[in-house]
């Protein structure tokens, strides 16, 4: 499973059984910065429905290389998930992912106004996409 961590949503994309693509799942729609409660409860009955057994949260680098504090956020988000779930959980680099997300839907020709949708569960797909072919050395 991937997630896009974001201070009002979280992205999220699961791979197919044999672990060679990524398809975008759903958005969680946060309440707040703060507030956790139901989207950590959310992510864990994904896991516990779709027998995950991996998370690949997108670690937001600054594009010099540089931690920042969405960085530090999604670090206590990791923190927070390894408390509800009992599987792996790694971080992957998810500079540009966004923009690349963005790139797609105006490529399938998704309206700006309906973007907003779909952009989270993209970039986690495109997160999980790039861990999956960093681990089987694409």
């Amino acid at each position: 499973m991937g997630l896009d961590y974001g201070s009002k949503t979280i992205g999220v994309a699961i791979s197919d059984a044999l672990g060679l693509t990524a398809q975008p799942l759903e958005t969680i729609e946060r309440s707040g910065e703060n507030k956790l409660r139901r989207s950590l409860a959310r992510i864990a009955e994904i896991v516990r429905e779709k027998d995950i057994k991996k998370i690949v949260v997108g670690l937001p680098i600054n594009m010099d290389g540089r931690s920042g504090e969405r960085a530090a956020l999604t670090l206590e988000f990791v923190e927070k998930l390894k408390l509800r779930v009992d599987i792996p959980i790694v971080m992957q680099d998810e500079r540009l992912t966004t923009v690349e997300a963005d790139e797609i839907l105006d490529e399938s020709g998704v309206k700006k106004q309906d973007r907003k949708q779909f952009i989270d569960q993209i970039a986690a797909g495109i997160i999980l996409k790039e861990y999956m072919e960093k681990e089987n050395g694409k």
